[in-house]
C-alpha cells in the first residue's frame, strides 16, 4: 500500500475550517460599516494564510481556504450565478442535535431570469489560495448543480422563462461547465462538488417532503442530479481531479437527514463521473458500508469517519478497524480517511475548538500513514 499523489488524498478532508475569532470580528464590523471592503479582505488574506499554515503543518497534501471568505458553504457560489436572485422568501431547513432542534434560515432562491456564468465564481480566492500554499495541492469546493434546485425546486423556477424544465438543467450544466473551464485556466486541479441532496435523498422523510412539492419524482430524483452533475464535467481539464461531498446537514453541530446510501448507491457509485466521493460515516445515522459494494475500480471512497460535530477526539485503533469494515466491500487501496463534514459549514461554525480541531486533522493524517503509509 502507497501515500496517494494524486486527490482525494490518504488523508484529505471536506473544506470548511473554523473562523478565527479576528475574521468574525471584521465581519462583524464590515457590517455595521465600522470598516471598509479592503479592510476586510486584509483581514480573510491573514486568517487565510494562517489556516493553510495549519493544515500544512498537520501534514494535510490538500489546502482550502477554509471558505473564509463566505457566510455558508453553497449560497455564496449560488447567488452570484445570473439569472438566480434572493428572494424576501425564507428558506428553513430543520436541524436536529442533542440537545434539541433549531432552523438554519435564508433567503429563498428564485430563478427568474436564464441562467448563465458572466464571471468565473470564486476566482479571486482561489487564485489567493494557490499562491499561498507551499507543500500541499490547492481545492476549491463548491456546491453541485444539484443543490441549485433542491433548495427550491421546481417551483422556485420562473415558468415565464423556463416553460420547459430541461432547457433549466441545460443553461445550469452550462453554466458550471464554463466555471469548471475557467477553474482549469487559473491552475486548479482539485475540485469538489458539495452536494447534500444526494445523501438527504436516503431518507424516507426527505423524499416524502419532496413529494409534497409537486412535480418530482422522488423515485429518480437522484438519477437526475447524477446526469446533469455529469454533463457539468463532461468536458473537464485534463489534470484536473474531481470529487463530491455527501452529508445530511451540517449545522452548529447538528443535522438534517438519516439513512444509510443505499436508496442512491447503485446509480451514485456507478454512473457519477467523479474520482472520489467523500461519505459521512461517523455515527450510525450514516447506516453501513454495504453500500459500496457499487463502488467500481478506479474510484476512490474517503471515509468521513471523524466526526467535525464535537471535539472529543477518536481511538485511533477505533478508525483502523472501521477501515477494515469497510475493506470488505471496495479494496483498501481505494480508501482514504478524513472528517465526516467541514468544521464550519456556515459562518457560525460547529460546538469545537480550533485546537481540537487541529488534533481531529492530525489524528486523520497519522492513522492514514499508519494504514497505508
Amino acid at each position: 500500500m502507497v501515500w496517494r499523489d494524486t486527490a482525494p488524498f490518504r488523508a484529505d478532508h471536506v473544506g470548511s475550517l473554523l473562523r478565527p475569532a479576528e475574521l468574525l470580528e471584521a465581519r462583524e464590523k464590515y457590517s455595521a460599516g465600522s470598516i471598509g471592503a479592503e479592510e476586510l479582505r486584509d483581514a480573510e488574506d491573514r486568517a487565510v494564510r494562517d489556516v493553510v499554515r495549519l493544515q500544512e503543518e498537520a501534514g494535510l497534501q490538500s489546502a482550502t481556504d477554509g471558505e473564509f471568505r463566505r457566510t455558508s458553504w453553497h449560497m455564496d457560489f449560488i447567488y452570484r450565478l445570473e439569472g438566480i436572485d434572493p428572494t424576501d422568501e425564507k428558506l428553513r431547513v430543520h436541524f436536529h442535535n442533542e440537545q434539541g432542534d433549531l432552523d438554519f434560515e435564508a433567503a429563498a432562491p428564485r430563478v427568474h431570469d436564464t441562467v448563465r456564468l458572466t464571471e468565473t465564481i470564486f476566482a479571486d480566492a482561489f487564485e489567493f489560495l494557490r499562491d499561498t500554499v507551499r507543500t500541499a495541492t490547492p481545492k476549491l469546493t463548491i456546491p453541485s448543480p444539484s443543490m441549485v434546485h433542491y433548495r427550491g425546486g421546481d417551483a422556485a423556477i420562473d415558468e415565464s422563462v423556463y416553460p420547459d424544465r430541461q432547457r433549466f438543467w441545460d443553461d445550469l450544466t452550462s453554466a458550471y461547465a464554463e466555471q469548471v473551464r475557467r477553474l482549469g485556466e487559473l491552475g486548479c486541479t482539485y475540485l469538489q462538488l458539495d452536494d447534500t441532496s444526494l445523501a438527504y435523498l436516503n431518507d424516507p422523510e426527505q423524499r416524502a417532503m419532496l413529494a409534497e412539492q409537486g412535480g418530482v419524482d422522488v423515485e429518480h430524483q437522484h438519477e437526475r442530479y447524477i446526469r446533469n452533475i455529469n454533463a457539468a464535467l463532461r468536458n473537464r481539464p485534463d489534470g484536473m481531479r474531481v470529487t463530491t461531498h455527501m452529508c445530511r446537514g451540517n449545522y452548529r453541530s447538528s443535522w438534517a437527514a438519516e439513512g444509510d446510501y443505499e436508496f442512491v448507491a447503485e446509480a451514485l457509485f456507478s454512473e457519477l463521473d467523479v474520482d472520489g466521493f467523500f461519505l459521512e460515516y461517523d455515527d450510525e445515522r450514516s447506516g453501513g458500508f454495504a453500500p459500496l459494494r457499487f463502488v467500481p475500480r478506479g474510484k476512490q471512497v474517503v471515509l468521513g469517519l471523524v466526526t467535525t460535530k464535537h471535539g472529543k477526539l477518536e481511538d485511533k485503533d477505533t478508525l483502523k478497524r472501521r477501515i477494515e469494515e469497510a475493506g470488505e466491500y471496495v479494496p483498501l487501496d481505494q480508501l482514504c480517511l478524513s472528517p465526516q463534514c467541514g468544521f464550519s459549514s456556515t459562518v457560525d461554525g460547529n460546538a469545537l475548538t480550533v485546537d481540537e480541531q487541529k488534533a481531529k486533522l492530525a489524528l486523520i493524517v497519522e492513522t492514514a500513514q499508519e494504514v497505508w503509509g
